[in-house]
């Protein structure tokens, strides 16, 4: 099984061939169908792009990627392929052009291997909200992978694929990497070029890899990031070298003490947390407890400005564009009405609805522009403890993956998000790692966030966590 790229570079050293490792994953893909982490896999297509980058090889004309196997989440454009954010709305739709970051990774010869389930256009914490069925976790198909990139945490954590990409809202990366086990990566916003992506709330989302390993996270992160001039929002900033990392001399981590002492965090996770925090102290790091009296608002700040964001984002998808159209459909203002009522999901349209409300005449002062004036202080004060301190460490979630079909109250798990939206709202970088296995089998994560741009030193500190 290739877990990681290097050991995929390892067999093609060792006289595999790109078609055979290809071939190798869709046979994992078949005996694992029941995960249904792929709505798709590009079988033909794949095996098309192995033979010309083993063709590369040959020559010595390949590049950085050649022989990674990537997977896609379903609101990640591929030229010519089919995207649907997992919803009925966008049944059948193909794309007409490539994401940046598939163009990036194509040009340095990666071979993409189909398209991964997702919660609907992102809305979710578990993987359950797909159109096309719940994901279900590589480790205890039992449990859900998290959300709402689960179909790309849980094929990495399977075996299906070297690595895959995610977008990252309030946690749609960290939250299924902790509960597969698995290395997730949210740069800061605008590091990496949103062109391509089927937007959630646009001023959040971005996408980021998964990978069973800090490296397979650094170098794909390497290629993707940058600046695009078909993102506006992307940054021009130089993108250093995150292959070249190394974690030296003493660092500064603040713990967010209102997180740890929450009465929701499970006991084990905060004993093997307390337990990484005493090892940190051992080598000589500083990690000190510091206030941050924000956490009982950062989730509903969040979902203030989502759902508002994704109001206006998902109101192009009305039947008569392109995507889902009602049968019964007739006239301009029942095509709307019905294509959007059956195109879309509950939670979808719950979120939709909520948007609406909170942007409503009556109500934007008193929601909308309050929460964009929380997220300012929330950003300030999350700026503040980073000026002080080299990092910000947490656990990644407050419990392991919960059971398929077992949260009924949309509350809680609007809470899932409550240790990863932070990062969202202020834009910094965060990754989890994996930090240890629960009593009942399960892998829980803890997350580091740094300052804005400093991925390199994120990166760093991951890869010395994994190492201990």
């Amino acid at each position: 099984m290739y877990k990681t790229f290097a050991e995929v570079k390892l067999a093609l050293k060792e006289g595999a061939t790109v078609e055979t490792i290809v071939q190798h994953y869709l046979s994992e893909i078949e005996k694992r169908k029941s995960l249904n982490a792929f709505l798709e896999v590009f079988e033909e297509d794949v095996l098309a792009q192995a033979k010309e980058v083993d063709a590369k090889i040959k020559a010595g004309t390949a590049g950085k990627l050649a022989g990674m196997v990537v997977g896609l989440k379903d609101n990640i454009c591929y030229k010519n392929h089919k995207v649907s954010a997992s919803s009925r709305i966008l049944e059948g739709f193909e794309s007409i052009y490539s994401a940046t970051v598939v163009q990036r990774l194509l040009d340095e010869d990666a071979v993409i291997i189909g398209r991964l389930n997702c919660d609907e256009f992102a809305m979710g914490s578990s993987n359950e909200t797909s159109y096309y069925g719940p994901v279900r976790n590589a480790i205890d198909e039992e449990y859900v992978p998290g959300g709402s990139s689960g179909g790309s945490a849980t094929a990495v954590a399977a075996g299906l694929c070297t690595v895959s990409l995610g977008s990252d809202t309030g946690g749609s990366i960290r939250q299924p990497a902790a509960f597969t086990g698995t290395v997730g990566l949210k740069p800061t916003y605008g590091r990496v070029s949103r062109f391509g992506l089927i937007a959630y709330a646009s001023s959040f989302d971005q996408i980021g890899p998964f990978a069973n390993n800090v490296e397979d996270v650094a170098l794909v992160t390497n290629i993707i990031a940058g600046e695009d001039e078909y993102d506006s929002t992307s940054s021009s900033k130089p993108v250093e070298d995150y292959t070249n990392i190394s974690f030296e001399g003493k660092k500064k981590f603040a713990v967010i003490k209102d997180a740890i002492q929450m009465d929701g965090l499970d006991p084990e996770i905060r004993a093997a947390f307390n337990a990484q925090v005493e090892a940190l102290k051992a080598e000589g790091h500083v990690v000190e407890e510091v206030s941050f009296p924000y956490l009982d608002v950062m989730v509903p700040t969040y979902y203030v400005i989502t759902t508002a964001e994704a109001s206006s984002n998902l109101s192009r998808f009305d039947g008569v564009h392109f995507g889902y159209r009602s049968e019964e459909a007739v006239g301009v203002e029942a095509t709307y009405k019905k294509s959007r009522t059956e195109g879309f999901g509950e939670e979808v349209k719950r979120r939709i609805m909520s948007g609406t409300f909170v942007l409503s005449n009556e109500y934007y002062d008193s929601y909308y522009t309050k929460a964009q004036k929380v997220r300012r202080v929330i950003q300030d004060k999350t700026n503040e403890i980073l000026s002080a301190y080299d990092f910000i460490i947490l656990p990644t979630t407050a419990s392991t993956a919960f059971k398929l079909n077992s949260v009924t109250d949309q509350i809680q798990m609007y809470l899932q998000d409550i240790f990863t939206v932070q990062a969202n709202l202020a834009g910094n970088p965060a990754i989890s790692v994996p930090a240890g296995t629960h009593s009942n089998g399960l892998p829980f994560g803890i997350q580091i966030m740094a300052d804005h741009y400093q991925e390199k030193e994120l990166l760093a500190c991951a890869e010395h966590l994994m190492k201990k």
